[in-house]
């Protein structure tokens, strides 16, 4: 691998690094300001997650720069869980979501604002992916999309529940034809 295209993988990794913590803080304070206790317990699980990004991503980078090559997300959860802290975010900085959940703070914003989130996360992995050169670069952003499409279908989800159209998970949770019958 050369210097130059090294040095472009290392500074797309640090750009996810950046988004992975954004999103951590942004659903560490969704957690902590909505009051439905299912999105309660599916933002912490968000945080985790995002918290998790964080290591493995922090851990690829260093393996990349160090000259020892591409580690699997399971390698990289692996080997971030030998340190005590690292690759965890110090501070949040600046969130234009943070501050729009701030002056609207009620569930079903929250959850918006978590797709909105995602739906970037999404965008900013394919496009990472559609350039990505070597294999093992392109297995772990697809592992790093999946998981972020996995996240934006979890917060559908929630957004269907909270609006109250009668589905869960895309599944007709009522219908008024059924109850005529």
């Amino acid at each position: 691998m050369s210097q130059e295209a090294s040095t472009t993988i290392i500074e797309e990794l640090e750009m996810a690094k950046n988004t992975e913590v954004e999103g951590y803080f942004l659903y560490k304070a969704i957690a902590d300001m909505i009051t439905d206790e299912k999105g309660v317990n599916i933002f912490t699980h968000l945080a985790k997650e995002e918290l998790d990004h964080i290591k493995v991503i922090t851990e690829i980078a260093e393996s990349v720069s160090g000259g020892k090559g591409w580690l699997s997300y399971s390698e990289g959860l692996a080997n971030s869980g030998s340190k005590s802290g690292e690759g965890a975010p110090i501070f949040s900085g600046e969130s234009e979501l943070l501050e729009r959940l701030a002056n609207n703070q009620t569930d079903i914003n929250a959850v918006n604002i978590g797709i909105e989130s995602e739906v970037k996360a999404v965008e900013f992995y394919s496009k990472l992916l559609a350039r990505a050169g070597s294999p093992e670069e392109k297995v772990l952003l697809t592992e790093l999309l999946e998981m972020e499409k996995a996240h934006l279908k979890i917060l559908r989800w929630e957004s269907e529940s909270l609006a109250d159209t009668g589905f869960w998970c895309g599944n007709m949770e009522y219908s008024v034809e059924r109850e005529i019958d």
